[in-house]
């Protein structure tokens, strides 16, 4: 069992995966999260928490539910090594035992990893830009994180003991919709109109009639209503429709964009241009 303890936003997630790897940790505990490999495989992230008392809860695992479903998938691991991540000696310590973990044999201090200047840096991105680190691919945070910012971040990670077996591995910089700043939302408006301008900017699509934006949970639906040029394949036209625009919807919200349902409301005969 080792712990990552340092003050809060001074970098610890970002450099977990390469600490795990160089210690031979197959398991991650970050944040109410636990992570092994490329894959969140149980908990709830505190960076989620919409107050810095619910994230602290989550963080150590204080709901009975959350805390059973974490020690059962490390159970069903069974990793020889643990890294848990906190701001604290206690906090780890606190986090082994609610999880029933063995006690911890070694403590790094954020700064024994990671120089001054790297520290501040870490410092700014969270209490400037709000950026948070999730050390696990896009596509696991996605799940939780489904109407947030998400951008990926690449890690150089060499295993200890280990010739030859170096690879990069993806992190998650997040920028929730909650933040200590408050929280910010994107409006159903402004939704319909970044996917009109998308699909307006597709040769073939005339104008777009209307934009319907519909919320499910843990994504968006768009239903388009164009107009085509009818010297364009109608069914060509609406599948590159579909694909540019959930490229686009995506790409500027970080929203999770489930169908684009594309129907040709009216069609414009004559040349183009």
């Amino acid at each position: 069992m080792y712990a990552l303890v340092g003050p809060s936003g001074t970098g610890k997630s970002h450099r977990a995966v390469m600490l795990a790897g160089y210690l031979g940790c197959e398991v991650i505990i970050d944040d109410g999260l636990i992570i092994k490999g490329d894959r969140i495989i149980a908990g709830v992230s505190a960076k989620k928490q919409p107050t810095r008392i619910g994230a602290i809860k989550t963080a150590l695992f204080i709901d009975a539910e959350h805390r059973r479903v974490a020690g059962e998938a490390i159970a069903m691991q069974a990793p020889e090594k643990i890294l848990i991540l906190g701001t604290s000696r206690g906090m780890t310590e606190r986090i082994a035992a609610g999880l029933n973990l063995p006690n911890i044999k070694e403590y790094i201090h954020i700064d024994q990893i990671a120089s001054a200047k790297e520290i501040r840096k870490a410092r700014v991105m969270r209490t400037q830009h709000s950026k948070h680190v999730i050390p696990a691919p896009i596509i696991e945070v996605k799940k939780s994180f489904p109407e947030s910012i998400i951008d990926p971040l690449q890690v150089f990670m060499r295993r200890k003991g280990l010739r030859g077996r170096r690879s990069w591995t993806e992190q998650s910089v997040v920028r929730p919709t909650f933040t200590l700043y408050g929280k910010f939302t994107i409006s159903q408006g402004a939704l319909g109109s970044i996917a009109s301008y998308a699909a307006t900017a597709i040769p073939g699509v005339v104008g777009v009639k209307h934009a319907h934006i519909i919320r499910e949970g843990q994504g968006v639906t768009i239903e388009l209503f164009v107009v085509a040029n009818l010297n364009f394949k109608l069914d060509e036209l609406s599948r590159e429709v579909q694909r540019v625009v959930k490229q686009q919807l995506e790409n500027m919200t970080g929203l999770t964009v489930k169908y684009i349902n594309v129907t040709v409301a009216d069609i414009q005969v004559g040349e183009l241009g």
